[in-house]
């Protein structure tokens, strides 16, 4: 395999986090793999720390957050000039076995049809539980999922297999169905953007596969997720944005905006065991009427 991979590296603060991916990174076996560094203005000194211990990696400063879409884009572009066969976007609070590039690029070698491949991720803690293989896409609902999440991983998941969309946590890009399809939409800032961009691909043509042979592991604690405002906002409006630029059917739609965000929104309101979530419910209420107004972008 001679193709080239730029692993572009998303930050906004996490120094730790990141210094600990580049290091894993380091052990790949894939030679033709360069590792990007792009920094969204990180107030942790990251620039500098990621410069001093790896000096072999490049390194560009955005001087603002422009959020998770418009920062890979940098990188996108980037491997675009620069004649890279792939690129790979990489959370920087993932850590990566050592051939997670080699089976990627090796199932895209030899199937020219795959626009993106995307590995088996498992959460860092607890050991053996999986946190994304791939996602799916349900028209008739407007809803997404993660195909694998919580479960305990026991062989049940290894077959390479189609999917809808890979999760942006670690997404190989040929880039050539970029070039076809168009770069991440920055509207999204952040949630949401990886899936579009896979539906486009695919609509474009192109394959969006799991790859079980390549393996990572996400630092992520969705406990806290959960209880964050500011995250219930960019979901409840970027599903809104997704299902506006796929074109999703009018049951889609009304599914989304009130089966679902109707009735969290009244059971954060009304019911008492769901008071505390007061921040999350403005938070959606925002986020609908930034939707109506074309407000997108950083809220």
């Amino acid at each position: 395999m001679s193709s080239s991979v730029l692993i572009i590296v998303l930050c906004y603060n996490g120094i730790e986090l990141t210094l600990a991916c580049l290091e894993s990174l380091r052990r790949l076996d894939y030679a033709r793999a360069d590792v990007l560094v792009v920094d969204n203005a990180s107030s942790d000194g990251t620039p500098a720390r990621v410069r001093e211990r790896f000096p072999e990696i490049t390194v560009i400063e955005t001087g603002r957050n422009l959020g998770y879409a418009e920062g890979n884009n940098v990188g996108l572009r980037h491997a675009l000039d620069h004649g890279y066969d792939y690129a790979l976007l990489l959370n920087n609070d993932t850590e990566v076995a050592a051939d997670f590039v080699t089976e990627l690029v090796r199932v895209c070698e030899a199937d020219r049809t795959v626009g993106v491949a995307g590995p088996k991720m498992y959460y860092f803690e607890p050991k053996g539980y999986l946190y994304s293989i791939g996602g799916e896409v349900d028209w008739r609902r407007g809803t997404t999922r993660m195909i694998g999440l919580d479960q305990l991983d026991d062989g049940q998941f290894d077959g390479l297999r189609e999917v809808d969309f890979v999760n942006g946590c670690a997404l190989m890009a040929r880039l050539e169905a970029v070039r076809q399809a168009g770069l991440l939409d920055p509207r999204f800032f952040m949630y949401y953007e990886e899936t579009e961009w896979c539906v486009r691909i695919r609509r474009a043509g192109w394959r969006i596969v799991y790859v079980p042979r390549s393996v990572i592991w996400h630092k992520i604690e969705p406990a806290r997720q959960a209880e964050s405002a500011r995250i219930a906002y960019y979901m409840t409006r970027n599903r809104l944005l997704f299902l506006k630029l796929t074109r999703a059917p009018i049951a889609a739609w009304l599914h989304a905006a009130l089966l679902q965000d109707g009735r969290t929104w009244l059971s954060y309101a009304v019911k008492p065991k769901w008071r505390h979530k007061s921040a999350q419910r403005r938070a959606m209420g925002q986020a609908w009427a930034d939707f109506l107004r074309g407000r997108f972008g950083m809220a």
